[in-house]
């Protein structure tokens, strides 16, 4: 069970991101947040939470007020990602615990 949680955390908002950047809607939001293609690609690989959450709460008027809260909650999801992961890799067997 907490492998396929791992595994949807991992893949969930990458899936998220594809499946709203193929419907138009999606594709002009994207457009309308990011100028170039390298943030959103770097996005995806690294903070994907951060990324898919940037992108719905990006309005015409950009970032204001209470939609940084919603990125920060999403970049603590990340952290979390990546933070449980080297805490659950402490419980493999005949993993190093100390550095050599």
């Amino acid at each position: 069970m907490c492998c396929f949680f791992m595994v949807l955390m991992f893949l969930g908002p990458r899936v998220a991101f594809l499946v709203y950047w193929l419907i138009p809607a999606g594709r002009l939001q994207m457009q309308m947040a990011f100028n170039t293609w390298i943030w959103p690609v770097l996005g995806v690989i690294f903070l994907p939470w951060t990324t898919l959450m940037y992108t719905f709460v990006y309005g015409a008027n950009g970032m204001v007020g209470f939609d940084w809260v919603w990125v920060g909650l999403a970049l603590a999801v990340d952290i979390a990602t990546y933070a449980g992961g080297g805490y659950k890799r402490r419980s493999v067997p005949g993993y190093p615990t100390t550095a050599p």
